[in-house]
């Protein structure tokens, strides 16, 4: 199904990927990843990297699913505030899967840093503010959590969040950890990277069948061809559900628009991401090329006409909204989309595989931490692979206490 209503800005902004390379004879590899967007490709790279045959499978272009209408804020922050998380299981648990996002940015950096890839990376501060009473209560509990267990946030009040962030709000969780990024073109480079380092693509292949053979898996695809292998890995976000023993994750649809570029000096204090406690909550950013992308006004709709047709009106909500907060900042929506995301009630992802078939892995179920989910994924999943025990693997698994 399409993923995505409109045109995501980065399909414009970014050189598409012109790879057409569909499987065209039976092949075997160790692992098989099924999804081309920045989790199967973060995954493939880790396998790569340690050495193990893998080959990546995917039904379309490289990131033109999902990927592609990512607005790509990096946050060590996850939906489900950690005074919450910890809650719905022992809180340690919780604050070792945000300390997880933590340092699943540096190591993003890192990665792109080593690789050479171009994508977009860059450090910004991070502003989470009180949309009402409700959210400054909020506020006070999370800031308080986060210092028990020494997680950055500085609690801001109206003067350091005029400094930071160039907007008036009573409260304000401030850190300096977050990043940003553009998830289309870091596909792309990272593809293009690993190709030359043994890694094998099939696009416009799509998997349509499977059966557990010996010690591993066949695969079949539209056309009828066959790929055997000891491993399958499932990264194909919430078209992934067919894979799914039983329905482990909630779709809903966010929405986007680009501005057209603006001046430097018209741009916020140091073009901080800026999001709100309010749910669903509206979230900014700035690109590289000075415009504000504004996201939010999620929905809990799949359909693909229901969200088209959503579009146009959230488009001038969100618009509206921006112009509320920055009066004095010019915004005309250039470009505007939608896409559609897989989520699940305490806000981590499904990694690993369940007991009954060791042999199927899973990188789903990001919510709005995408990215750095999926580098906590190719990290476990690369181990797991390699045989060896990551100690987190439990608070990410699809079988966790917390999702029963």
């Amino acid at each position: 199904m399409n993923l995505y209503s409109g045109t995501p800005y980065w399909m414009v902004k970014d050189a598409m990927w012109n790879d057409f390379r569909p499987l065209c004879e039976d092949t075997r590899a160790q692992v098989v990843v099924i999804g081309g967007g920045i989790t199967g490709t973060l995954v493939a790279h880790e396998l790569v990297r340690a050495g193990i045959d893998c080959c990546l499978v995917d039904g379309r272009t490289p990131a033109t699913g999902s990927s592609c209408a990512s607005t790509a804020l990096l946050q060590y922050e996850i939906d489900v505030p950690l005074c919450r998380m910890a809650r719905l299981m022992p809180e340690q648990d919780a604050v070792t899967a945000y300390r997880s996002c933590l340092e699943a940015i540096d190591e993003l950096e890192r990665l792109f840093r080593e690789t050479g890839v171009e994508a977009g990376f860059r450090r910004v501060p991070s502003v989470f503010y009180a949309s009402d009473r409700a959210g400054l209560r909020l506020l006070r509990e999370e800031h308080a959590m986060r210092c028990k267990h020494d997680l950055p946030a500085e609690f801001a009040r109206r003067e350091r969040i005029a400094e930071v962030a160039g907007f008036d709000a009573r409260a304000a969780l401030v850190n300096d950890v977050s990043a940003q990024m553009d998830a289309y073109r870091a596909v792309a480079g990272l593809l293009k990277y690993d190709l030359a380092r043994g890694l094998r693509l099939f696009t416009h292949t799509e998997i349509v069948k499977w059966k557990r053979r010996g010690e591993g898996y066949e695969l079949r695809t539209r056309t009828g061809r066959r790929i055997a292998c000891a491993h399958v890995v499932v990264a194909a976000g919430f078209e992934a559900g067919r894979f799914l023993p039983k329905r482990l994750m909630q779709l809903t649809s966010t929405f986007a628009i680009a501005s057209q570029p603006v001046p430097e000096e018209l741009l916020w204090p140091r073009r901080s991401l800026i999001w709100e406690t309010r749910e669903p909550y509206l979230y900014i950013r700035t690109d590289d090329n000075g415009r504000i992308i504004v996201g939010g006004e999620d929905v809990a709709v799949d359909s693909p006409l229901l969200r088209r047709f959503l579009l146009p009106q959230k488009a001038r909500v969100l618009e509206r909204k921006f112009r509320r907060l920055f009066p004095r900042i010019p915004f005309t929506t250039e470009m505007s989309w939608a896409g559609t995301f897989s989520s699940t009630r305490d806000g981590l992802p499904l990694i690993g595989a369940f007991r009954r078939d060791p042999h199927m892995s899973f990188a789903l179920g990001y919510g709005g931490n995408g990215i750095t989910f999926s580098m906590i994924a190719a990290r476990i999943l690369s181990r797991a692979l390699q045989g060896e025990a990551d100690p987190r693997a439990h608070i990410f698994s699809p079988e966790r206490p917390s999702l029963r």
